[in-house]
């Protein structure tokens, strides 16, 4: 497209946006043209990388002006749109089919189907950041109190695959997936988290198969007690150890293999269900929910994403050589629901400095003994699993749901975690697509050197 007749087209597209909200069905078509006419625009030039410099500032100006509506859209009619999505409230969806819904239901409201696999398969930083969509859609459903608390419930709910699976494992005892592992032991069931090769860092290879996991080992009757520890890893400078992990996989993040909804199913499911546990169907989480104490393994290391999991771990055993970092200022993105929830182990000065510095928190310190419970010789970690599992279960678990529940109530109730996503939807997905990350991970971890 000439420079001349792009700027103009650009133009004319942006001189028809509408200029205020109404009603929803009136908006849900004046809205959703403009929309239409941006994804127009956008297929008229060429991919990302071959773009000139009148390209890429033109396809950066319908990408923000097109984000900008959807955002005052949707802050006009989050609850109308969610009801709709959602039968009014009376159905349960998980993020992505949420997203799908929408896709389908608002067209251009967030990308669909088509839209996503055309930045499918190619590098981070050719993307265009179709996705933000998502992130905008989420923050603002979360942003509203009814449709955020219902997100929030449906998210703490059993996978479907969950309830289909939890027969064999009271029969067997075993279950295992792409990512994680699950063993009853006694009263405890031992969730080990497994990515060999890459450190057992976590990716959309690991998501699903931890989810169920934490399901299963909370379903679980028998079991009276969770253990979470690292598997024994085959990468070769640390060969034979058992880690607990290294945290996103941020070969994979840099090759464009994470997706953003990666991080809202990652800690609206999983990583909150090891703090809240599994919700009931038709109860308040925080009224009722089905939980039971958790411990973990610290071994060698807790980085990323696995320190962000110890924040929400009743009692942490560590042997004394692990060390836990929160490297999010090299990565480029934010680190969970760590900016929630570190400072409230270590002070808000030493949360700063861990996210905002990089800090490394040696286990066995005066910092770490503020998140790690016992500390133990590498070699001793075996016998203090089953020590401190022996502890809890022989003195009866008919209050540890009750407590850790009343410990929630002040800590961080469902409302202040439903504001913070709120808030982490919408700026995970800036980060995400930001050409700092691809900086960072260039010049951090020598991303464009790593292989697949």
């Amino acid at each position: 497209m000439a420079d001349n007749v792009l700027e103009q087209a650009v133009k004319g597209w942006a001189r028809t946006a509408p200029a205020r909200t109404t009603e929803l069905a009136t908006d849900k078509a004046g809205f959703g043209h403009f929309w239409q006419r941006s994804t127009e625009l956008l297929a008229r030039l060429p991919a990302k990388p071959k773009r000139n410099a009148d390209e890429a500032a033109a396809a950066a100006e319908v990408l923000a002006l097109a984000r900008e509506s959807r955002t005052r859209f949707m802050r006009a009619h989050a609850r109308g749109v969610y009801d709709t999505l959602t039968a009014a409230r009376k159905r349960y969806v998980r993020v992505d089919e949420l997203c799908e819904r929408a896709a389908t239901e608002y067209p251009g409201l967030v990308p669909n189907e088509k839209d996503l696999a055309r930045e499918s398969g190619i590098a981070q930083g050719e993307k265009d950041g179709l996705e933000v969509d998502q992130g905008i859609f989420l923050s603002q459903v979360l942003g509203e109190p009814l449709s955020g608390a219902h997100l929030c419930h449906a998210m703490l709910l059993p996978r479907a695959d969950s309830r289909e699976l939890l027969p064999d494992f009271m029969k067997t005892g075993n279950a295992k997936f792409a990512g994680a592992s699950l063993e009853r032991q006694g009263k405890a069931s031992v969730l080990t988290m497994s990515n060999p090769r890459y450190l057992n860092a976590e990716d959309e290879t690991t998501l699903a198969g931890l989810e169920t996991a934490i399901d299963l080992a909370l379903l679980d009757p028998q079991t009276e007690v969770c253990v979470l520890r690292g598997d024994t890893v085959t990468h070769t400078k640390h060969a034979g150890k058992r880690l607990f992990g290294a945290g996103i996989n941020l070969t994979h993040l840099y090759q464009g293999k994470i997706r953003l909804l990666w991080y809202l199913i990652r800690d609206l499911g999983l990583v909150n269900k090891l703090y809240r546990g599994l919700a009931l169907p038709d109860v308040s989480p925080e009224e009722d929910s089905i939980e039971k104490l958790w411990i973990a393994a610290v071994e060698g290391f807790a980085i990323g994403g696995h320190c962000q999991l110890l924040l929400t771990i009743d009692q942490v055993i560590a042997a004394k050589d692990s060390y836990m970092t929160l490297p999010a200022r090299k990565e480029g993105i934010i680190p969970g629901a760590a900016n929630l929830r570190l400072a409230r182990h270590v002070g808000d000065r030493i949360a700063r400095q861990a996210i905002l510095a990089e800090r490394r928190i040696d286990c066995a310190s005066a910092e770490g003994r503020l998140i790690c419970d016992y500390i133990v010789a590498p070699d001793a970690m075996d016998f203090e699993i089953d020590r401190l599992v022996g502890h809890v279960t022989g003195s009866g678990m008919v209050s540890a749901a009750g407590n850790r529940r009343a410990l929630r109530i002040s800590e961080e109730p469902l409302d202040a975690f439903r504001r913070y996503m709120a808030v982490y939807a919408r700026e995970q997905a800036h980060c995400h697509f930001s050409p700092a990350l691809i900086a960072n991970l260039e010049k951090h971890w020598d991303a464009a050197n790593r292989k697949a």
